[in-house]
C-alpha cells in the first residue's frame, strides 16, 4: 500500500476521534447555555399586582406573599422590569423606577390576615444595617446591571430545616414608582424635592426635619409631583415583570452570603428595646449631595465623596459585587481593612429615549466576577465603602449601597476529586450519561481500527526499484 495513502488514512481516522470528543465537549458546553448558566437552571417569570398611576404620582407599595419559585432552592439571577398592560417596557422618563427590593420572611400558616407583620419573621442578609434587610434590590440600573450568581455559587433559600414550625417561607416586593409624564420638573421629582411635592410632614405624619429638602420623606406612597398647568396625560395600568433563575439544590452548590454596606451608615446600632418609629438607625439609606459652587467648578472639585466602615461577621471570597447609585453617580468602589481593592462598580448612562437607554439615566452599573479565591475577607473584617458624585448642582436623597456575595469557606476536602468534580457542571454532566457513552463508543472504535492500522503496516517492507 502506498505510503503516502496510508498516511492520509491515519490522519482521516485521527481526525475522527478528535471530531468525536470536540462534538461530546460542544455538546456539554451548550447545555450549560449563556452566562455561565447549565441546563438545570430554570426560569420563572411573574407580574406584581397591577399598581395605576397618572402624571406627577407616586406609588410606593408592598406587596405580600408575591409569586416565587418554592422549595429547597438555590438562587441564581433576579431582575424586574416596568410594562404595561401589553408588556411593554415603560422608559424611565415616563415611569421613574426609584427603587425595587426584595425581602425574605417566614409567615404564620395561621394567620388571617396576611399582611399583619407582627406574625412575620423577616430573614434578612448578613450586612451590618438592620434596616436593609433585602435579598435583591436594584433600582432605574435593573434593566443593564447583571444580577447572575457564578457556579458553582448559590443564593440558598427554602431550606426546610430552617423554618420554623407552623410558618413557611414567603417573599414580599417592594415597589417605589414616580411618574414624571408632564411634570415641571423631571430631576427634581424623582430626586424627591420636598418644594415640588408641596408636603411638610413624613408618611408616618411627622414634620420634617430642619434642613431636609429632599428625599424619601416627600415622595411616599401616594404623594404628588407638581405637573405642567395643561398637561392631559392619563391614568395607566403598570405591572413590574420580574424574572427569577433558579436551580434545585444539592450539596455540591456552595453557599453565599449577602452583605449590603451603606455609604451612609455612622456604626451606632440601635438599642434593641427601641420602638420601630423613635429608632435612630446607624443606616441612613440617603444622603443630600450639596453643590461644589462657582469656586469648586473653576478648580474642577465638583466631586462629592463619601466614605463609611462596617464590619463583616463572617469571611470567606467575593464572588458578586455592584453597587446602586442614583442619577449624578460618578461610581463606588469597596475596599478591605488593609486598604486592598475589592471592586469597583461604575454607572452607565443612558444616551437615547428608548426603554434601557434613556439620556441622563444610570440604566445599568457596572459587576465585579472576581476568579474564585482571589479577593477573600477575613471573618470581622472592616471595610470601607466609598460613593462619588458629581456637585455641580445639588443631588437630594442619593444612595449609596454595595452589594457583595460571599461564598462561605469550605473545608478541606479528602477526596482524591479536585474541587471542579464536585461543581454543578460535573452533575450535569453526569446526567449526560447517553451522550457520553455514544461519544465514548465512536472513540473506542476509531482508536481500535487505527491501532489496527498501525500494527498491519509495521510489517511492510519498503520496496526498493
Amino acid at each position: 500500500m502506498n505510503i503516502t495513502k496510508r498516511n492520509r488514512m491515519w490522519h482521516s481516522q485521527l481526525w475522527m476521534l478528535l471530531l468525536a470528543i470536540s462534538a461530546s465537549s460542544s455538546y456539554l458546553d451548550a447545555t450549560r447555555g449563556l452566562e455561565g448558566e447549565s441546563s438545570s437552571v430554570k426560569t420563572s417569570v411573574f407580574l406584581s399586582p397591577a399598581f395605576e398611576l397618572k402624571p406627577g404620582s407616586v406609588v410606593n407599595n408592598f406587596y405580600y406573599d408575591i409569586p416565587f419559585p418554592r422549595g429547597h432552592i438555590a438562587l441564581k439571577s433576579f431582575n424586574g422590569d416596568v410594562i404595561d398592560e401589553q408588556g411593554n417596557s415603560i422608559p424611565l422618563h415616563e415611569t421613574y423606577l426609584h427603587h425595587w427590593a426584595v425581602y425574605r420572611y417566614y409567615g404564620d400558616k395561621k394567620a388571617a390576615d396576611e399582611e399583619d407583620m407582627s406574625k412575620f419573621i423577616f430573614v434578612r442578609n448578613s450586612g451590618p444595617c438592620i434596616n436593609v434587610g433585602q435579598y435583591f434590590g436594584l433600582g432605574s440600573e435593573v434593566r443593564k446591571t447583571n444580577t447572575w450568581v457564578p457556579d458553582p455559587y448559590g443564593i440558598e433559600v427554602g431550606n426546610p430545616t430552617e423554618v420554623p414550625e407552623g410558618y413557611e417561607e414567603r417573599w414580599l416586593l417592594n415597589v417605589h414608582a414616580i411618574d414624571t409624564r408632564g411634570v415641571e420638573d423631571r430631576l427634581g421629582c424623582t430626586e424627591c424635592k420636598c418644594s415640588l411635592y408641596n408636603v411638610t410632614v413624613d408618611g408616618h405624619g411627622q414634620p420634617l426635619a430642619n434642613g431636609y429638602v429632599g428625599g424619601l420623606h416627600c415622595c411616599y406612597d401616594r404623594t404628588q409631583c407638581r405637573v405642567k398647568g395643561g398637561f392631559g396625560g392619563g391614568l395607566r395600568k403598570l405591572y413590574v415583570r420580574y424574572t427569577v433563575k433558579w436551580i434545585e439544590w444539592n450539596p455540591s452548590i456552595i453557599p453565599v452570603n449577602i452583605y449590603i454596606i451603606d455609604v451612609t451608615d455612622t456604626g451606632d446600632r440601635p438599642s434593641p428595646h427601641s420602638s420601630a418609629l423613635n429608632t435612630q438607625f446607624s443606616c441612613k439609606i440617603e444622603y443630600t449631595v450639596p453643590p461644589c459652587g462657582s469656586v469648586g467648578e473653576e478648580n474642577g472639585n465638583c466631586v462629592d465623596f463619601r466614605r463609611a466602615k462596617a464590619v463583616l461577621r463572617r469571611g470567606g471570597d467575593i464572588v458578586y459585587g455592584v453597587a446602586h447609585q442614583h442619577t449624578g453617580g460618578t461610581g463606588a468602589a469597596l475596599y478591605g481593612e488593609d486598604g486592598r481593592h475589592l471592586c469597583t462598580s461604575n454607572p452607565i448612562y443612558g444616551e437615547g429615549e428608548e426603554a434601557g437607554n434613556e439620556a441622563g439615566y444610570i440604566v445599568g452599573m457596572s459587576t465585579c466576577y472576581p476568579k474564585p479565591g482571589s479577593v477573600s475577607l477575613k471573618d470581622g473584617e472592616l471595610v470601607t465603602v466609598v460613593s462619588n458624585y458629581s456637585s455641580v448642582q445639588i443631588h437630594t436623597g442619593v444612595m449609596g449601597l454595595f452589594y457583595i456575595f460571599v461564598a462561605e469557606p469550605q473545608p478541606k476536602q479528602n477526596t482524591l476529586l479536585p474541587r471542579g468534580l464536585a461543581a454543578p457542571w460535573f452533575t450535569e454532566l453526569a446526567e449526560s450519561w447517553w451522550i457520553l457513552v455514544l461519544a465514548g463508543g465512536i472513540i473506542a472504535v476509531v482508536a481500535a481500527a487505527i491501532f489496527r492500522r498501525r500494527n498491519e503496516t509495521e510489517g511492510y517492507q519498503m520496496v526498493r526499484s
